[in-house]
């Protein structure tokens, strides 16, 4: 691997630096390839990196500095308060009045009294990776970065071989481990901490969110939702000529309805599906022949990648394997067209799903509270979904912890995959190694279950709110993923549903009124009147990419079979290469088989990816 791969290709990137001579020597390394460095007080190197210039806003009063970076409407005046206020008060945590009435998706860093903090948003999609760098003054030294590969080039940090094997689950690495960087020494915070590196140069981490309590009527939450929802959209749109929007889902539907409200040109964009049933199309002609203000484009589906394209020449740079490798041309389709007609800026629906169809799990937290209420939508749900009874009364009867649930997981990674008519009330639906995994593999991944359940608490307060977090927490990866794809195009992908007052004003709304299997979505249904045409406002459908799959595992069959070829997994012992290259060539359900190789492709993408010659630095 390259020591400066992802220094010298990436457009935007940015290292935070304790305010410490022990952390010269790694930021003359960053500073090498950066565009753009910051100082603390002192004079010493504070942030360093890459970005561009309007989305940055940095501040100071005083000795104290604050910085904004990403997805934002924050004025030099607002930042100038926060700065004052920290001042003030001597203590970071004064950030806190200011920044949690703040729209739209960003990263703050801000240096005070020889201290640094630095977080990101409540989900993954704005991350913050820690490690240490070697210091010749004191041995080692904190740095913080909004990258994880960036970090590895810095530090000198090693590919860690079990963690990529923990990669290959189905289904995805569950928390408290999903997301986790794949370098040894390199750490990620948690959704809703900070991190604060001291001036003895070491790091700490601290929450500083948590999630609201489900207490909010509908009407009251889609009064909420209509503000910061059309606050964040306004937020990207502000200023710009031109922006571009998918249009598919009632998610997406809601996002570019927002934007045309707006003074930019509304240029949207609709996939159509091969499976004739698809009917994102019909609502979405729908829906601009109703607002008679919005650029349409429709890509027919013989111009859409099917699900395998290109994935054997796939060079994007991730920091993380990506689960989206598989749909990677599909979905970036749309984007390169957007960047073409001339849009630096593109809005998606993603993280709708689930925010406002939430998870039938929260009927665990209603049951003691409202139990004919929630005995109604069990049955619902379980005529809905054609849940076997029995399996719903067992899941809802199982109060095990979950650590407990992890520790099954750790103990039934071979074991078969849950049937399909499993019911959705559990802490997530278990994660399986595929059958290709070697034993070295499979203990691996094991190992690394083991070892963090002594620590291991869910990601929410219940089996529910743990797993639309843990979900958001997952998507809103992908979404990242997107955003760095999208990034040498020029054009920042938004997901206005993961801004952190988005998040908070969904999940403070009354179980019932948000989840339910008798209405579909109603909390964004009620908070778009007048912003939706109704003509659409009230679809309860949603496109299934099913027959894309299917047929895309049969198109590019030969490009799977070349991933077979000098397998990078083969080589580290992850993947029994021969068992790997049967499935391959198999007829394979994309319900129940062919998801198995997602993550596996994921990986031997990713760790292709990563052998790249780095391009010449820019500036």
């Amino acid at each position: 691997m390259e020591e400066t791969l992802s220094l010298s290709a990436l457009p935007s990137w940015f290292v935070v630096l304790p305010d410490t001579d022990a952390a010269t020597a790694v930021a003359a390394k960053a500073l090498a390839y950066a565009s753009h460095s910051l100082r603390h007080a002192s004079g010493r190197p504070w942030l360093v990196g890459r970005w561009a210039a309007e989305t940055a806003v940095v501040a100071v009063h005083g000795e104290t500095r604050v910085a904004v970076i990403g997805e934002h409407a924050v004025t030099l005046r607002e930042a100038r308060r926060a700065a004052a206020a920290v001042a003030t008060a001597a203590s970071l945590t004064a950030l806190d009045r200011h920044s949690t009435a703040w729209a739209g998706s960003f990263h703050l860093i801000a240096s005070s009294g020889g201290r640094v903090r630095v977080q990101g948003g409540v989900v993954d999609l704005r991350r913050v990776f820690h490690a240490d760098a070697p210091s010749p003054a004191s041995g080692r030294v904190s740095i913080a970065s909004d990258r994880a590969d960036v970090l590895a080039e810095l530090v000198g940090a090693a590919l860690d071989e079990r963690r990529l094997a923990l990669e290959l689950l189905t289904l995805g690495v569950p928390h408290p481990l999903s997301g986790s960087p794949q370098w040894r020494g390199v750490h990620v915070q948690p959704g809703g901490h900070h991190l604060t590196l001291g001036n003895d140069g070491r790091a700490r981490s601290a929450r500083w969110w948590s999630p609201p309590a489900p207490e909010v009527s509908l009407a009251e939450g889609a009064a909420r939702l209509r503000e910061v929802l059309t606050a964040a959209v306004e937020v990207r749109v502000r200023g710009r000529d031109l922006v571009t929007a998918d249009l598919g889902g009632l998610d997406s539907t809601a996002v570019c309805c927002a934007a045309a409200r707006g003074d930019a040109q509304v240029v949207a964009y609709t996939a159509a599906l091969h499976d004739e049933l698809g009917d994102d199309v019909y609502w979405a002609r729908r829906t601009v022949q109703a607002l008679g203000s919005v650029e349409h484009h429709v890509v027919p589906a013989q111009d859409t990648a099917l699900t395998f394209d290109g994935i054997d020449t796939i060079r994007d740079i991730l920091d993380t394997p990506s689960m989206l490798t598989v749909d990677r041309n599909r979905r970036m389709h749309l984007v390169a067209l957007a960047a073409a007609r001339g849009s630096g800026l593109h809005l998606t629906g993603l993280g709708g799903d689930e925010l406002l169809a939430g998870t039938p799990a929260r009927l665990h937290g209603l049951m003691p509270a409202h139990p004919l209420v929630a005995l109604r939508d069990v049955r619902g749900y379980a005529a809905k979904y054609q849940w076997p009874r029995r399996k719903v009364l067992r899941q809802l009867a199982d109060r095990r912890s979950y650590r407990s649930w992890l520790a099954r997981v750790a103990r039934d990674l071979t074991e078969p995959a849950a049937a399909a008519d499993e019911p959705l009330l559990d802490w997530s639906v278990p994660p399986r190694m595929p059958p290709w995994a070697t034993p070295e593999a499979v203990a691996a991944a094991r190992e690394l279950l083991t070892a963090c359940l002594p620590d291991a608490e869910p990601r929410g307060s219940g089996h529910g709110e743990h797993r639309e977090l843990a979900a958001m927490d997952g998507i809103s990866q992908w979404t990242r993923h997107i955003g760095q794809m999208a990034a040498p195009l020029g054009i920042t992908v938004a997901a206005p549903y993961y801004d952190d007052r988005v998040i908070e004003a969904c999940l403070a709304v009354r179980t019932p009124d948000r989840i339910t299997p008798w209405r579909y979505k109603p909390l964004i249904v009620e908070a778009t009147r007048g912003i939706v045409p109704d003509s659409v406002r009230t679809r309860d459908t949603k496109a299934n990419a099913t027959f894309e799959e299917e047929t895309g595992l049969r198109r590019h069959r030969a490009r799977l079979l070349a991933l077979c070829e000098a397998s990078r997994l083969g080589r580290l012992g992850l993947v029994d290469v021969g068992v790997l290259r049967e499935w391959c060539r198999r007829s394979l359900s994309a319900e129940t088989e062919s998801y198995l190789l997602h993550p596996t492709v994921a990986c031997e993408v990713w760790l292709r990816s990563r052998e790249m010659a780095p391009a010449p630095p820019g500036r």
